[in-house]
This record gives structure tokens, C-alpha cells and sequence, in this order.
């Protein structure tokens, strides 16, 4: 009896936290507040580290950060501060802890605003998914005219380490931008 290997993206073959994490929620089109949140503030750490570091330390950024609560997390004072500056299992950078901070307090604006973070991200699509259809990790982007514009316009709204760079990879977490490579299985569902 033969075993058929599931093609995946590239990327994630390092290990199973990777191949899990690509199989069951990158590119997956996401609605939820509470998970857009979680993974906004996971890509915000992520500047200038690999997905990898943020990834492994997930369970423990979940722990620092009261389960992603962003109403709590809007609310950190210098003491919760200066607890996550001490914290060993979560990226310790001052400048993206009070930006976690900041960005909590704007993402409950916008929810004012628009009813719900969901709707304010996803209106740029028009509720649709870009489907992008790279033949191999190579020519996925690393920004886009869709992720200048929603990087300024995040900027604008006091948002902090939400370069494009950044937010393209958001958008790819969320599905909102489907890079999944054209022959990997996860692509369709």
C-alpha cells in the first residue's frame, strides 16, 4: 500500500508545529475578533524575526498576554509592562510590548467604528479573499499595493509596527491573501 505525502508550501517543512500551524490555519479566511487580534499582535512581534521564533513561543505570548484579551491588554499599566519585560518565554522588546498596548486600545476604536475589527480588515477585499497563485514560495511577495494601503491607513489610525511588510503577512495569516502555493493541498479548502 502506498502512502501519498501531502504537497504543502515550502516553508513549513521544518517541522510539525509548522506543517500544523500551515494546515490547519495559514491562509484560512478569518472572521473572529478575538483570533484576529491574537495574530495581528503575534505578527507585530514578529518584525524583523522569523515566524518560526513567534510560533514556538506562541503558548507562551498566551500566557503573557491574558489569553489575547485585548480589553485587558488595552488597560497595561508599568507594572504588567515591566512583568512581560522580565518574561523569558515572549520576545522582550520594549517598543513592541507598548505597542501591543497601543494597537489593543486602536483595535477597540475600530471596533466603535466599524462594528467589528472584521469588518474594518476585510472591507478592503470587499469580504473576498485575494487568491494569488504562486507556483512555488519564491514568488510569494512580501508586500503589496493592498498591504501599502492598509498599512497606512492602520498608521494613520495610531497603530504601531504595521509596516507593509508586516501586514502582508497578517493578511496571508488571515486569509485574506491566499499565497498558498499552487500545488499544495491546503490551497482549496
Amino acid at each position: 500500500m502506498k502512502i501519498e505525502k501531502k504537497i504543502r508550501c515550502s516553508w513549513c517543512e521544518k517541522n510539525e508545529l509548522y506543517r500544523n500551524y500551515h494546515d490547519t490555519e495559514w491562509g484560512q479566511p478569518a472572521f473572529n475578533d478575538d483570533y484576529l487580534f491574537e495574530l495581528l499582535l503575534l505578527e507585530t512581534f514578529q518584525a524583523g524575526l522569523s515566524w518560526y521564533t513567534i510560533l514556538a513561543k506562541r503558548e507562551n505570548f498566551r500566557l503573557a498576554f491574558d489569553n489575547f484579551d485585548y480589553l485587558k491588554i488595552s488597560k497595561y499599566k508599568s507594572d504588567k509592562i515591566e512583568l512581560l519585560l522580565n518574561d523569558s518565554g515572549i520576545v522582550r522588546h520594549k517598543l513592541k510590548i507598548n505597542a501591543a498596548v497601543i494597537n489593543a486600545q486602536m483595535f477597540i476604536c475600530i471596533q466603535a467604528e466599524y462594528g467589528s475589527f472584521s469588518n474594518y480588515i476585510w472591507q478592503f477585499v470587499d469580504k473576498k479573499p485575494v487568491i494569488n497563485m504562486p507556483q512555488n514560495t519564491a514568488d510569494i511577495n512580501a508586500t503589496s499595493a493592498l498591504s501599502n494601503l492598509i498599512s497606512k491607513d492602520l498608521k494613520s489610525k495610531n497603530f504601531k509596527f504595521v509596516g507593509s511588510t508586516v501586514v502582508y503577512s497578517f493578511l496571508q495569516a488571515v486569509g485574506i491573501i491566499n499565497d498558498h502555493v499552487a500545488d499544495c493541498w491546503v490551497r482549496n479548502l
